[in-house]
């Protein structure tokens, strides 16, 4: 299913590679490969690559200790290695993978001890548990997914539980204790509605982990819940104020990391250490290749977390100055309470007293009355911002669509949120070239992880007087940035062509 995003073996190799390091650090320079006691778990496999490549790395690691290969792979398969099938099909793929046979006691299964066909890569159907039109587990759509036996239900059984200890109980035996958790999770249901609906449910995956108290949890995920994300507020808190994370790889450049799958936001992996408290080594990734060196730093310094470390220091100067912040200006979606798909007519002729509306794609006119809410902004000058900006390109360098003047006598559609609203146009024209700056776009930047630009991306940006029209220079000066730090703002950005005046925003 479209949730569901298969890992290369490259990039498994490189998760495996993290809490190697880890387990080194955290046991004097031990090889975990070298253990014939630590067990793995991977909750979610799909063609079972985490699975083989760590049987690969154990077999070479217990040479010494079991010298015997079909003895070694045998007590690796039966002892060490867990998986948990998302689908039948992923599972009879992660054995076909892990035991060279889809049944792991069949004639060509290399694990010679098992008595159960399905060996340690565990599947069982498993149905949602309705509550009214949504599953009270996950939230998936019930139209949607009750559907009947012939086609898969897509109800993890890792989530779809309210005790996730006695679920993996009842599945592996009561005295299986999991040393490392590691995968790659499906990372949302598809409702069938438009893609924005979508709802994540990576989350769920990572919290059940991290529920079963193993030593560490190593998975990757979306980046959107560095900064937004749909239901991901009170799972962003939880990772950022634990102090458990030990290492986040970030990869932002779309299509970086799975070549071929668009994941807006980019992607990164994390290691999760139960025994751990304290700051997380950060690394950006871009072509495969790391930027610099890692930087260890605070997760929980604001509400989200700021994803570049160049940006940091950049951050840190501006939110110095202690002052107000401009979301506080910014409308809340659905300003005029139109919704996108909503036009008026083509002209004003014969309308009793005509509202211009900007709205998707053109502008029409309506009944003043005919506007639902804040009709008093009505006859103010605006500044009208997208409330959607991206673009099919893998890496985001605008941010934010042109700003908009517009008049009064106008309104606007969900399409667009209001900026700012004025009694003239000069204060209009100020804030729409403020706007368009590098500087506050870079700022929308630490905050805009997807292609919405709702109020809360405006929440790191200065919301500075308008009696003077600011500049890129202006402001590099006023924060008192340094040249590295304003050549990282402008490598990370780009220019905007002159101004917008009708309603032809830029995608």
């Amino acid at each position: 299913s479209n949730d569901e995003v298969f890992t290369p073996p490259e990039f498994a190799n490189r998760m495996l590679d993290t809490f190697e390091a880890a387990w080194a650090d955290a046991n004097e320079g031990a090889n975990i490969w070298a253990s014939s006691t630590v067990t793995f778990l991977d909750p979610f496999t799909k063609s079972g690559v985490f699975l083989r490549e760590i049987v690969s790395r154990l077999t070479t690691g217990l040479e010494d200790e079991i010298p015997d290969l079909d003895q070694r792979v045998d007590h690796i398969l039966t002892k060490q290695v867990f998986g948990i099938g998302i689908t039948e099909l992923t599972s009879l793929l992660a054995r076909r993978s892990v035991y060279c046979s889809k049944d792991a006691t069949g004639q060509h299964s290399i694990a010679k001890s098992f008595t159960r066909d399905w060996g340690n890569i565990w599947f069982e159907r498993t149905e949602h548990t309705w509550a009214g039109d949504k599953c009270g587990y996950c939230g998936a759509s019930k139209a949607a997914l009750e559907r009947g036996e012939q086609l898969e239900t897509h109800a993890y059984a890792f989530i779809h539980t309210s005790d996730v200890k006695a679920r993996v109980a009842r599945m592996f035996g009561a005295d299986v204790q999991f040393d490392v958790i590691i995968g790659n999770p499906p990372y949302q249901l598809d409702d069938g509605g438009p893609s924005n609906s979508a709802m994540p449910i990576y989350q769920h995956f990572v919290e059940q982990a991290t529920e079963l108290r193993p030593r560490y949890v190593v998975m990757v995920t979306p980046s959107r819940w560095f900064a937004g994300g749909r239901g991901l507020d009170k799972f962003r808190d939880r990772m950022l104020t634990s102090h458990q994370l030990r290492n986040l790889v970030d990869f932002p450049k779309l299509y970086d990391a799975f070549p071929g799958v668009k994941i807006r936001g980019g992607i990164s992996y994390f290691l999760w250490d139960r025994d751990y408290d304290g700051l997380c080594s950060i690394q950006t990734m871009w072509d495969g290749v790391a930027l610099g060196e890692p930087v260890t730093r605070r997760l929980d310094e604001y509400d989200i977390l700021v994803r570049r470390n160049e940006s940091v220091s950049i951050l840190e100067k501006v939110r110095s100055a202690g002052e107000p912040t401009l979301e506080h200006r910014v409308s809340a979606g659905k300003a005029f309470g139109l919704r996108t798909y909503f036009h008026g007519e083509s002209t004003s002729a014969g309308l009793h007293d005509a509202v211009q509306l900007y709205g998707s794609q053109r502008i029409s006119w309506i009944e003043r009355a005919d506007v639902p809410q804040h009709r008093e902004w009505i006859d103010s000058w605006k500044v009208l911002m997208t409330a959607v900006q991206g673009t099919s390109a893998a890496v985001e360098t605008k941010f934010l669509s042109r700003p908009i003047i517009a008049g009064p006598g106008s309104a606007c559609s969900e399409t667009y949120l209001v900026a700012g609203r004025f009694s003239t146009e000069g204060e209009a024209e100020r804030l729409a070239s403020y706007l368009r700056t590098r500087f506050l776009r870079f700022m929308v930047s630490l905050r805009k992880s997807t292609q919405h630009a709702n109020r809360d991306v405006y929440s790191f940006v200065p919301d500075l007087p308008l009696d003077e029209e600011w500049t890129d220079e202006k402001l590099y000066a006023r924060y008192g940035l340094t040249e590295e730090e304003i050549a990282f703002i402008e490598s990370q950005v780009a220019a905007h062509d002159p101004i917008a005046v009708s309603g032809d925003a830029e995608d």
